[in-house]
């Protein structure tokens, strides 16, 4: 029997029976995976640390927006900000007419940062070419310092220099703006003036005396800086900057320059070791000039030693030997003991006190007070020395300023030396008399004769122009005063030891002085100091000067011969630049009388140019 459908169908249903077994099995599959236990702990760990990390990361970016928002601004601007100096400018210094003879010029140095320099290290060759340095030197220079941020390596750059360094552009190599102090008249003035160190502070002279006024204070601002540390802007102004002021000094430079050339020119003819002038106006304590030889250029610093740039006229003592002779008559006069007219017998030309002779050059015999002063009586004055007594003549002296400083505020001025009259022997009366056994500057010898000019009124001694009237303090009588003045121009006579000192057209009064330089165990007979101290016009002194010529060997050395001229020629300038009037008749021929030309408009820091202007410009220089 055929059965068409019957394996087909039965073939269906065992397809269908399978089929249904398997999809059974699927079911049984999925519903066991969803129930086990393992397959659901790993999702939920997933899905937690899938979590967290997202908490995390929104913490840390809320931390970073709100909380640490500062911290991090400050650490960038530590990066990129610093704080600079703002450079205060220095205080110019000016002569009486506003001559300037001291200016601080801007410049350029140059500073590196080791560590940055060094990461160019085939870049040091080229920077230490453009310094005028030695390349090995300037490598091992910056490569010992890599701890620093900050260095040196060059000061005061002229400007083709620092121009060079700029162009190099080497990373780590940076320029600063500075100040440079410039002196125009160079050593004409370096002894008064003195310098200032290589950032700019006072370090000797009126510049260290009044550093306190002309230094400013630096100011200080924050800036930000790329990074090579070039400034790219200013934030703020931390501390604003005080600029230095400005001084005028009493100093007339045409007084100053007149002084120097005619010390300079004595030195040399005669040979001398050193000299000093200083020119103080009578009226007021001003000091006009004041100069040394020799001298040095404050802008070269390769000058400046202790030995060079001290300034000897109010450092260095001197014994005045001569030159005290007028304030032993004035203690005389002072006392009542003596007048104008009291004659003092010399004879026979010397006086023994105790074991020691003292003599003139020439027995004088029986002579007056002037005559004295004018021939210069050593045995006069030790005769009126000891009739006055210790106590008499050291209270003139004292008064006179002998033995204390001027109160001028001069950085190192010397007090000098004078003992007190309580140990005095009659020996130490006697030479004090003659200007032995006591020492003064220069300047506190002129300070005195600027006292007698003033007819006793002594007035400040003063660095800076004044201008109001200075009163002064009375240490001697009017009287006493103008009979020494009057007795001290017959030493400037055809028969006193100053001759040379006189001044067509002027009257002066003066002294002389030659003394003995002190050595080892006394004195010495071959080294001297040639002096002359004096005041113009006498009838109503203006100007009080002192010249100091130290061991002159050119053969002369009496202060008459040495240091009279120079007296003459700038006391003589002075007063004609000053447009003193005349007070004597002129009786010489005018062609024959010593020409002062006017200063030059500038004055070169080379006293040969300097010369060579005046002569150009008036054919008639001495």
């Amino acid at each position: 029997m055929r059965w068409p459908f019957g394996k087909s169908e039965s073939r269906r249903s065992a397809t269908g029976q399978l089929g249904g077994a398997r999809s059974s099995r699927r079911g049984l599959s999925r519903k066991s995976e969803t129930s086990n236990p393992s397959f659901t702990s790993r999702a939920v760990v997933i899905v937690v640390l899938v979590g967290c990390g997202a908490a995390i990361l929104i913490w840390k970016a809320a931390t970073l927006q709100f909380v640490e928002s500062a911290f991090l601004r400050g650490q960038g601007d530590e990066r990129f900000t610093r704080v600079a100096s703002v450079v205060a400018h220095r205080g110019s210094v000016t002569d009486r007419t506003g001559e300037p003879l001291a200016v601080s010029t801007p410049v350029d140095s140059v500073w590196v940062n080791p560590r940055e320099l060094t990461l160019a290290n085939d870049q040091i060759p080229n920077l230490a070419r453009a310094l005028g340095r030695d390349p090995e030197e300037l490598t091992r220079f910056v490569t010992t310092k890599l701890d620093r941020e900050f260095l040196y390596v060059a000061r005061h750059l002229q400007p083709a220099d620092a121009a060079k360094v700029r162009a190099l552009d080497i990373p780590g190599v940076h320029l600063t703006r500075e100040y440079r102090r410039y002196y125009p008249a160079g050593e004409v003035t370096g002894h008064i003036l003195g310098f200032t160190d290589v950032d700019d502070a006072g370090q000797e002279g009126l510049e260290l005396a009044y550093d306190h006024w002309l230094a400013g204070e630096h100011g200080a601002k924050r800036v930000i800086q790329d990074n090579l540390g070039r400034t790219v802007q200013t934030v703020e102004s931390i501390r604003p900057m005080r600029a230095g002021r400005n001084m005028q000094l009493s100093i007339d430079m045409r007084v100053q320059y007149l002084a120097y050339r005619e010390l300079k020119a004595v030195i040399q003819k005669n040979r001398a070791r050193a000299g000093s002038v200083v020119v103080i106006d009578v009226t007021t304590g001003e000091v006009l000039a004041m100069v040394n030889q020799p001298t040095f250029n404050p802008n070269d610093r390769a000058q400046l030693k202790p030995a060079v740039y001290k300034n000897r006229a109010v450092t260095d003592l001197v014994e005045p030997g001569s030159t005290i002779k007028p304030f032993v008559v004035a203690a005389a006069l002072s006392s009542g003991k003596y007048s104008p007219t009291s004659i003092i017998d010399t004879n026979p030309g010397m006086v023994k006190v105790g074991i020691k002779m003292i003599e003139d050059k020439n027995n004088l015999g029986t002579i007056d007070l002037a005559t004295a002063l004018a021939r210069s009586s050593n045995v006069a004055m030790t005769r009126i020395a000891l009739n006055l007594g210790p106590e008499a003549l050291h209270g003139t002296l004292t008064r006179l300023g002998f033995g204390r400083v001027t109160t001028s505020g001069y950085p190192g001025e010397s007090a000098g030396l004078l003992t007190q009259h309580t140990h005095w022997r009659p020996i130490t009366t006697a030479t004090v008399s003659y200007g032995y056994g006591l020492s003064a500057t220069p300047l506190q010898i002129a300070h005195a004769y600027a006292t007698l000019g003033s007819y006793g009124l002594q007035r400040p001694v003063s660095f800076t122009r004044v201008d109001r009237p200075v009163e002064g303090e009375r240490v001697m009588t009017e009287q006493v005063s103008r009979d020494v003045v009057r007795m001290l121009q017959s030493v400037v006579s055809d028969v006193g030891t100053g001759k040379r000192a006189s001044i067509p057209g002027y009257t002066v009064a003066g002294k002389t002085g030659t003394a003995w330089k002190a050595s080892a165990g006394g004195y010495s007979t071959n080294r001297y100091l040639a002096v002359f101290a004096g005041l113009a016009p006498a009838s109503n002194p203006r100007l009080a000067t002192v010249v100091v010529i130290d061991e002159p060997s050119a053969g002369l050395y009496y202060g008459g011969d040495v240091a009279a001229p120079v007296f003459s020629g700038v006391v003589g300038g002075a007063l004609r630049l000053l447009a003193v009037a005349p007070d004597a008749p002129i009786d010489m021929p005018v062609d024959e009388m010593p020409e002062t030309a006017p200063m030059p408009a500038d004055l070169p820091q080379n006293i040969a140019t300097a010369d060579a202007s005046r002569r150009a410009a008036t054919g008639s220089l001495r």
